[in-house]
């Protein structure tokens, strides 16, 4: 009997043993899932290889490219418009806005300051057009476009104005990606989305330079604009445009021009192309842009445009360049007077410098559209709210 025990066990203990080896061999033929797989060779795989695994360096390409990012990065491709175009047959003089402007028929009646055909009332902005100055020996006086004559009353020569820009950018082909404006002069460019001490910055960037933006992060509160790998730029520095190339709801001709009020931007649009890009400067409440789709109504290459007198906040703007009317008293023109864009600052129109003024108005034609609209849901859309509006 102990016999038969003993055969029993030990041929359950081969059986066991020859289990085993079975098992470990069929483990070895079926090895598991990746084990012993191929790598891809390095590259953008959207979709997922059959026959190789995407990690490592592809991992990293694929996820730049997904964000638009190829490898040698491709620069955005535009073309800066003719500088010509921010040239005028006349110059601004400044006025003091607590004396206003007098307006004198000669030369001599200017420089004894005796006998005004015409006063400027004193105001917040004053700026007269004028053609020639003139230093006699016995004062300084301006010849105006008119013919006739003013002095120097608080002229301020130092102030900066957009005539000097012109940041628009003109496109054969629709951009891929969003790109935009940077704002601020030395604006940071950092390695991570923070602000935290060791995150230095890795560059800057200058005033109106031109940049591809590929993603945005929020992060405890703050937008982070991504600029290329590992570079991160503060949002609230950069007016982004989003190439759309879908016409607003009764857009019927395939030509409009897009005013972004949350990016303070302008994208133009030709056959649903994008062909023309720039910043402007829209208006601030209580005199807000008004959203909407509207057309140019009316097209004037200078206008004289002014406040009601005796406010607080008079103006008197002469020979305002390249103005079209599309909403009341609400045009697209050049602002001479202003010293950036990128933020809204006037009285409902929509503020460009004078060389991209003349750009869009030679582009435009009366009864092209205008679409006016503001992502963010800031600004009001009540028409209650909104007066004629103004420069």
């Amino acid at each position: 009997m102990k016999k038969i025990l003993y055969l029993l066990v030990t041929l359950s203990l081969f059986l066991s043993i020859l289990g085993a080896q079975q098992a470990a061999a069929q483990t070895a033929t079926n090895p598991e899932d990746n084990s012993g797989a191929v790598v891809c060779p390095p590259g953008v795989y959207l979709q997922a290889p059959a026959d190789c695994l995407a990690l490592g360096p592809s991992e990293y390409l694929t996820q730049m490219a997904r964000l638009g990012i190829t490898f040698p990065l491709k620069p955005l491709a535009y073309t800066k418009p003719d500088p010509a175009l921010k040239d005028l047959p006349y110059k601004y003089y400044w006025a003091d806005s607590a004396t206003g402007v007098h307006i004198y028929p000669s030369q001599s009646d200017a420089l004894a300051g005796q006998g005004a055909v015409q006063t400027i009332a004193p105001g917040k902005l004053l700026y007269v057009a004028y053609s020639q100055y003139l230093d006699t020996g016995k004062g300084k006086v301006f010849l105006l476009p008119s013919g006739e004559w003013m002095a120097p009353e608080g002229m301020n020569s130092t102030r900066v104005s957009l005539l000097e820009y012109q940041p628009g950018v003109e496109f054969s082909t629709t951009p891929a990606n969003a790109f935009g404006w940077i704002l601020e002069p030395d604006t940071s460019i950092l390695s991570q989305p923070n602000l935290l001490n060791d995150n230095k910055p890795t560059g800057k960037l200058g005033l109106y330079e031109v940049v591809q933006v590929y993603s945005f992060q929020n992060i405890e509160g703050l937008n982070w604009a991504m600029i290329g790998p590992n570079q991160w730029v503060d949002g609230r520095s950069i007016a982004v445009v989003f190439p759309d190339t879908t016409p607003p709801d009764g857009v019927t001709n395939g030509r409009w021009i897009d005013v972004n009020l949350a990016q303070q931007t302008i994208s133009v649009y030709d056959n649903q192309r994008l062909v023309f890009a720039t910043v402007m400067a829209s208006g601030l409440g209580p005199n807000w842009t008004r959203p909407g789709l509207f057309q140019i109504y009316q097209k004037k290459e200078a206008e004289t445009m002014s406040g009601d007198q005796g406010t607080p906040d008079y103006y008197y703007l002469e020979d305002v360049p390249w103005t079209m009317y599309f909403d009341k008293a609400r045009a697209l023109h050049g602002a001479y007077w202003r010293a950036r864009l990128g933020f809204p600052q006037s009285h409902g129109c929509v503020n460009l410098t004078v060389g991209d003024a003349h750009w869009l108005f030679n582009w435009a034609s009366v009864g092209d559209w205008v679409y006016v609209h503001d992502p963010s849901g800031v600004t009001p859309s009540d028409p209650s709210m909104y007066s004629d509006g103004g420069a």
